[in-house]
């Protein structure tokens, strides 16, 4: 058997309502959605999941390091052939080592990823596995799909044993299709939209699913995926559950259609809020259906974050989309080659400084001299906190972004940057070896050694205005996609305003 032991679940703060989308079309044709999640203009399924991700180890308390087996499924990878595990993983600090698998091609990807995970688990060939689902879907600007389209993430921690048992799980398979498919080069989903093909197709599939589960039912909750906030309750009786179940658990009416992490998001949502019986229906078009009953002893360990604080006009959702946009520039641009930037990936991603052996001063990157005594030895490797204090700030506006940066700032407008003195790690603060943190030092060193427990960097601001950003503000660090060059996207860290 196997048990769900940590959840976590991410969506991007942008949000556009069902009214911008009648005011700029004269219709809104996603029905039952109110308004949905939009992926800012430096976000994809691989950063969400790595957000969601962070949130469920951190839920538990675990590392990546803990992490024996890792998964991500997504129906809309940043790039169609590569094993996004090892960026992921990387993010994560998940070992080297560790088994990983990437589902993709379905929106029903995400409970496959669930499945491989509990497999791992039963054959006894992985003591932590960590699935990871995040998607972002996108159809033509005036299509149902468009309109339905959300962003989000969700993680899931699985072992052997926990307070939330998957007891049953079935999966049921027929052609239909025509149902939503993306074809070959393209990155938009489609549709036939024939309503009554489509709907069949939802329903049967999902009814076979639930009807090869072999013990009976009656879930406190029903977690169904969602392709609108219309279509699950169509299959309320083919499920064998009442409305008011689904609806307990549907986060589509406010966060859009979430792909492939549809099912995990609102698995993830029932979850924390202490629902002790679930049944999960996930959907691909196709057409296949899983389905797998929960039952818990006790709280999952959980953090959630589902809520969005900008509301977006429908001329920029569009520019965070790239759609009104247009490309870089012509000619000049910092060239930074790919092998270069592949040696800096644990600064990028984790915020791997060295403190020096000698003086304990902090570098970043830990590369050259120690700035504080001079020394040429090797720097010990330390992981920042991911936190830290604005020293100075700026507003990089049109026409002031370097050309590799221009696409981005053309889709996301102003944008900060910033020098920020990261924080060292809690317990790298912890000079006299006597467990605690050195509170009543100066802010800026070590109270034992007089060294700096923290070191100052150049970093650019997310999505957040420029203006919430200030000299003397406490930030956190995220990783976003920084620019493509050479067709390949760059990831690394920048900086939003730090969450209570």
């Amino acid at each position: 058997m196997t048990a769900i032991t940590a959840v976590g679940a991410y969506t991007p703060r942008f949000r556009i309502s069902a009214a911008a989308f009648e005011e700029a079309w004269g219709h809104f044709r996603a029905a039952g959605i109110s308004e949905k999640a939009v992926p800012a203009a430096d976000e994809d399924a691989l950063t969400m999941g790595s957000e969601a991700a962070t949130r469920a180890l951190e839920a538990v308390e675990l590392e990546g390091t803990d992490v024996d087996w890792l998964a991500f499924a997504t129906s809309t990878p940043p790039v169609a052939e590569a094993d996004l595990t090892a960026r992921l993983g990387a993010m994560l600090a998940v070992s080297e080592s560790a088994t990983r698998h990437v589902f993709t091609g379905s929106t029903r990807a995400g409970t496959r990823a669930i499945w491989a995970g509990m497999d791992a688990i039963e054959a006894g060939s992985g003591a932590t596995a960590l699935v990871v689902t995040a998607d972002a879907p996108i159809g033509h600007p005036d299509s149902e799909l468009d309109h339905a389209a959300g962003a989000g993430a969700a993680a899931l921690v699985l072992e052997p044993d926990g307070p939330a048992h998957i007891t049953d799980r079935a999966e049921f398979a027929h052609p239909y299709p025509g149902t939503r498919f993306r074809n070959t080069g393209d990155d938009e989903k489609q549709g036939l939209g024939v309503t009554q093909y489509d709907r069949r197709a939802f329903t049967q599939t999902i009814g076979g699913a639930v009807a090869e589960l072999e013990h009976e039912r009656d879930p406190d909750v029903a977690v169904v995926q969602a392709p609108d906030g219309k279509l699950p309750y169509r299959a309320a009786g083919a499920a064998g559950v009442d409305t008011d179940a689904i609806r307990a658990a549907a986060t589509v009416h406010e966060l859009g259609d979430l792909g492939a992490a549809s099912v995990p998001a609102s698995l993830a949502a029932a979850l924390a809020a202490g629902t002790k019986s679930i049944l999960a229906v996930s959907y691909g078009s196709g057409a296949g259906a899983d389905a797998f009953a929960l039952e818990t002893a006790g709280d999952v360990p959980a953090r959630i974050d589902l809520d969005g604080d900008a509301t977006l006009s429908y001329a920029e959702y569009l520019r965070q989309r790239g759609v009104v946009t247009t490309g870089p520039p012509s000619g000049g641009g910092a060239y930074v080659s790919v092998p270069s930037w592949q040696r800096s990936i644990p600064q990028r991603y984790r915020l791997e400084a060295g403190r020096c052996p000698d003086c304990g001063a902090l570098s970043f990157p830990p590369a050259g001299a120690c700035d504080g005594c001079g020394t040429l030895d090797a720097a010990e490797p330390v992981e920042l906190a991911g936190t830290g204090t604005v020293e100075a700030v700026t507003t990089i506006s049109h026409g002031g972004a370097p050309p590799e940066f221009a696409p981005h700032q053309s889709r996301s407008g102003d944008y900060a940057a910033a020098i920020v003195a990261l924080d060292a790690a809690t317990d790298d603060r912890d000079r006299d070896g006597d467990g605690n943190r050195n509170e009543n030092a100066d802010a800026n060193t070590n109270a034992d050694t007089a060294t700096p427990r923290t070191v100052s960097v150049p970093a650019m601001g997310t999505d957040a205005a420029p203006d919430a950003f200030a000299v003397g503000d406490r930030v956190e660090t995220t990783i976003r996609r920084i620019y493509t060059q050479e067709g390949v996207t760059r990831y690394g860290f920048k900086i939003r305003p730090q969450m209570p």
